[in-house]
């Protein structure tokens, strides 16, 4: 399917020039508004660039939705702390919301997704996000930090404050429907860490599914590690929940290439 991508400046902060890098189908017709999702790309707060979900974007776009992939501030290039990558996160969400006419894209519909501290700042859009209908409409995490009040991710910049931000210990009822992609063997976020998560998420009445990896760690689910099979079988799972969601129609039987 013919794909379009553009890119869409959010928010200048001093030199910087924050962007939502943004696929969807070429020719779509804009007044029929689609759902939307947009990703945060992992790094620890501190590196990492918007073209790891460059794949599941395109993947997501030939399905329909528009998918975009977001810049955040991080340390290694902006001198930030978590803290700002949270408040990146929040605008550039908002940002999308608050333009979803002009994009032809559904607000109601409008999903969140990441990986590692990605995830963190997708889930935390939900976990720490507005009761007045400005949540995401799901959460598709991928080995997601959601603990930041234990050691070493606490020394990421978090200090006396990492309870604020810490996803594990702000669940609530009514937040978003949610799926985890986690490898068992992860030593970076800990598979406890999202097994606690979603077990209070479920005790909460929200749904929230936990896909676990057997010999996977961290960063597994990434485009063109061992061999895609991983990654394929991520981008499989996260379609199917997207369908049972009423974001995609039909059923997640594509091949390989395709996905790719």
């Amino acid at each position: 399917m013919d794909l379009t991508q553009k890119e869409i400046v959010y928010q200048t902060i001093g030199e910087a020039e924050l962007k939502l890098h943004l696929f969807e189908t070429r020719g779509r017709d804009r007044p029929t508004r689609v759902p939307a999702i947009v990703f945060f790309f992992g790094g620890g707060w501190r590196s990492g660039t918007p073209e790891q979900f460059f794949p599941h974007c395109r993947y997501l776009a030939s399905r329909g939705l528009v998918a975009i992939s977001a810049e955040y501030r991080v340390e290694s290039r902006h001198g930030v702390t978590p803290f700002e990558c949270v408040l990146d996160a929040e605008r550039a969400f908002r940002w999308v919301q608050a333009h979803a006419g002009e994009l032809g894209v559904d607000p109601d519909r409008i999903a969140a997704g990441g990986g590692s501290a990605g995830g963190h700042l997708a889930a935390c859009l939900a976990t720490l996000g507005r009761e007045d209908g400005q949540l995401p409409g799901a959460l598709v995490l991928f080995n997601p930090v959601v603990d930041t009040t234990r050691e070493p991710i606490r020394a990421h910049g978090f200090g006396d404050r990492a309870q604020e931000l810490s996803p594990v210990h702000h669940v609530r009822p009514g937040l978003p429907a949610t799926i985890v992609f986690h490898g068992l063997e992860d030593t970076t976020v800990p598979f406890s860490d999202v097994e606690r998560f979603c077990d209070r998420m479920q005790k909460a009445g929200n749904r929230c599914e936990l896909v676990g990896f057997a010999e996977m760690g961290h960063g597994f689910f990434n485009f063109g590690r061992n061999g895609n099979k991983s990654y394929e079988e991520t981008v499989q799972a996260m379609d199917r929940f997207l369908v049972s969601l009423g974001y995609l129609e039909g059923t997640a039987d594509h091949t390989g290439e395709e996905i790719a």
